[in-house]
């Protein structure tokens, strides 16, 4: 496992897209993380620590977006990792680790939540749940005879994601219990929030337009594309938490994992459930958005030969529906691809932002109405090859001396036209190399 790939390269992101971290790590990142090693090895527990979690503060603009807090007193650490709508807080002395989060308050849990969290105790490998006085929490306790930076970060990991996951399921599945220690969560910008709610409108308009010009007869794997196309990018664009996201989840991974069900069946499914997110009232739409900071990626690396299968196996796909003359559904199934990786996939850090550079240029109003500068004119088919070049050349250089024969591409892309350069933009992708020589 290369170590770094957990975390986000540098890239300028102005808003938060999709469900990692979105910004940058320290620049001193490797250098805390050995030097964590180091006073493991010495037994320096403390410090051991101190350095370890300072390695996972993240950065927007250069400035620390405080999603670690570290304290001192006396030999003991006391910590804070926020996660999403989780906080994380701990102590560590040189005998033991402890951290905890809350969930909920014990005497508002309802016999569902209750029997939801013992089973979750059973799924759970590091942290497990417990009840004090007052509150249901998630509880990590770790022996400190023998640690490294190594051991101590999937238990981290796994009670940040998990404390996060289910205080979001909680509010989604059980809208009457009040979900506590929520006070570092910050509203979203009420324009931004109008802006992704009119995109919504938008979106699914476009695609029941498109869906009307498909075929009558044999067009069930085209209409399922589209409406999955279209779910993936309200996750990546919009980011919706709560309700939205838990909801978008399931019907995602019930559509992929059903194999009862015909895939007309489960296209109607996606069409219902589409059709109830576009009756939503902007109040509704808005009480589930929230920004916060985040520590840990929810998916680890796949490796790099899985997405160079995927990306065949899609243009494939493309080249058949071509070769069929099914025209229509061939720009979506471009968008798709990028959109299907960055929602399934845990991506090395260049591959994600590479594939995130391709995003924006297949969504120029949406990235325009964020005021961010235009790559490409869909009206006139133009590029703005210099910066778009740039772009590629500034994600991979950080990499190149780690990853010898990492090169970039932005020469050898076609700028014919929006297909051909998001086909040539693929290929470029499946040809990265990794290898550290």
């Amino acid at each position: 496992m290369n170590w770094l790939n957990f975390f986000e390269t540098k890239r300028e992101l102005k808003y938060s897209f999709g469900r990692g971290i979105n910004a940058n790590i320290s620049e001193d990142e490797e250098e805390l993380f050995n030097k964590s090693s180091e006073a493991f090895e010495k037994q320096d527990i403390v410090n051991a620590y101190e350095y370890f979690l300072k390695s996972l503060e993240n950065f927007s603009d250069d400035i620390s977006n405080k999603n670690i807090k570290t304290s001192r007193e006396d030999s003991r650490l006391n910590f804070e990792i926020y996660q999403g709508s989780a906080k994380i807080t701990g102590t560590i002395t040189k005998d033991n680790l402890y951290a905890e989060a809350v969930l909920i308050k014990k005497s508002s849990a309802s016999v569902a939540l209750k029997r939801y969290i013992l089973e979750r105790n059973y799924q759970l490998t590091y942290a497990y749940y417990f009840s004090d006085d007052e509150y249901i929490k998630l509880k990590l306790f770790h022996d400190n005879i023998t640690m490294s930076p190594q051991k101590v970060f999937f238990p981290l990991r796994e009670i940040a994601l998990n404390a996060d996951f289910d205080k979001e399921y909680t509010k989604c599945e059980f809208p009457d219990l009040t979900i506590e220690d929520i006070d570092h969560l910050k509203p979203v910008d009420e324009s931004e929030l109008r802006l992704k709610y009119d995109s919504l409108h938008s979106w699914t308009k476009e695609v029941a337009t498109k869906i009307s010009t498909f075929p009558s007869n044999d067009n069930a794997g085209m209409q399922s594309f589209i409406l999955l196309y279209l779910l993936f990018k309200i996750d990546y664009l919009i980011s919706p938490k709560y309700n939205i996201y838990q909801k978008i989840s399931k019907k995602i991974q019930d559509y992929f994992s059903d194999q009862n069900i015909t895939v007309e069946a489960k296209n109607e499914e996606l069409t219902t459930f589409v059709d109830k997110l576009t009756q939503m009232s902007f109040e509704e739409f808005s009480k589930n958005f929230y920004c916060a900071k985040y520590t840990f990626n929810p998916s680890e690396i796949t490796p790099h030969e899985d997405v160079d299968i995927f990306i065949t196996e899609s243009l494939a796909k493309i080249r058949w529906y071509k070769n069929n003359r099914y025209n229509q559904i061939i720009p979506t199934m471009y968008k798709y691809i990028a959109l299907y990786l960055l929602y399934n996939y845990g991506l090395h850090p260049v591959t994600k932002s590479l594939l995130h550079t391709l995003v924006e240029i297949q969504n120029q109003d949406f990235f325009k109405a964020l005021d961010y500068p235009a790559l490409y004119d869909e009206q006139g088919n133009k590029f703005s090859k210099k910066a778009i070049i740039s772009k590629i050349e500034s994600t991979i250089a950080p990499y190149q001396d780690r990853f010898k024969l990492l090169e970039p591409f932005g020469d050898e892309l076609n700028f014919t036209t929006l297909n051909e350069f998001s086909n040539s933009f693929y290929l470029q992708v499946q040809n990265l190399n990794f290898e550290e020589v």
